[in-house]
């Protein structure tokens, strides 16, 4: 759920098939800018300082991007999840398995403060594993999935997340999340079951559906906050908790029959 200081801007969704080249397009355009007489990267020119100044909330102008991958194995709705985020629609139907890397931009508003989201779906076929491992490197949050209807998947959450052990940065922000909670009639998955390994790996856990859209707003905005605490060195019990907020905001109905 959108809270009252959270709210989104967003770019369009894209699947490109030399990521590689794109990423560097993007970051070499937000290097652009006022060129700095003191060798500092973000330099403002003292009249955009004293006009920022003027505003009773001073918010970030170029907010950092934050990269954040969807993982899980093929077919767990990585790819429906994200357009749903990013456009608000349920496309009906499967998906092909997605092949390369896809993404799209988001900026959160988070406290007054932007963040910026830039979300990589990847393929989950093991055969593109090996593509995949290079984007763990340097990216801020991962969210992984699995299909609530598709214990395979779950069983497999403790592979995913060896390798997160393995490539990815020690302090990366990951997320849970058990999709195609609308699946009722067809689960195979208990929510008990994915807050116990959840809680094993000590990571957030929430159940998500990108049909009915629950929490899938909710759990890019939580990434979106627990990046914006840890960004400014304020991550302590007495300022902010992921898993307390998203028990705060996270939407459990009861599961209706699966009509996908």
């Amino acid at each position: 759920m959108e809270t009252g200081a959270d709210s989104m801007d967003d770019d369009v969704f894209e699947t490109i098939e030399d990521s590689r080249l794109k990423i560097n397009a993007i970051n070499s355009q937000q290097k652009g800018g006022t060129p700095s007489p003191t060798g500092y990267r973000n330099y403002k020119p003292p009249a955009e300082v004293l006009k920022l100044a003027e505003n009773d909330i001073i918010e970030s102008v170029e907010p950092i991007v934050h990269k954040t991958i969807l993982l899980g194995d093929s077919g767990v709705g990585k790819t429906s999840l994200l357009v749903k985020f990013d456009t608000g629609k349920f496309q009906s139907g499967n998906f092909s398995a997605t092949v390369g890397i896809g993404f799209t931009t988001k900026v959160v508003t988070v406290d007054n403060t932007k963040v910026k989201l830039q979300i990589w779906d990847t393929a989950g076929q093991e055969r593109f594993r090996s593509v995949t491992h290079a984007y763990y490197r340097d990216a801020h949050a991962l969210l992984l999935l699995y299909d609530v209807t598709n214990k395979t998947s779950f069983d497999n959450i403790r592979a995913w997340l060896g390798e997160i052990r393995e490539y990815a940065q020690d302090d990366v922000v990951i997320m849970l999340l058990g999709n195609k909670a609308d699946c009722g009639i067809e689960r195979a998955v208990r929510r008990e079951d994915g807050e116990r390994l959840a809680r094993e790996y000590n990571v957030a856990f929430m159940e998500t559906s990108a049909k009915s859209g629950q929490n899938v707003e909710l759990a890019f905005v939580a990434v979106a906050r627990e990046l914006k605490y840890r960004e400014n060195g304020t991550r302590d019990s007495n300022t902010f908790n992921v898993n307390d907020y998203i028990r705060e905001q996270s939407v459990k109905p009861q599961c209706p029959p699966c009509t996908t």
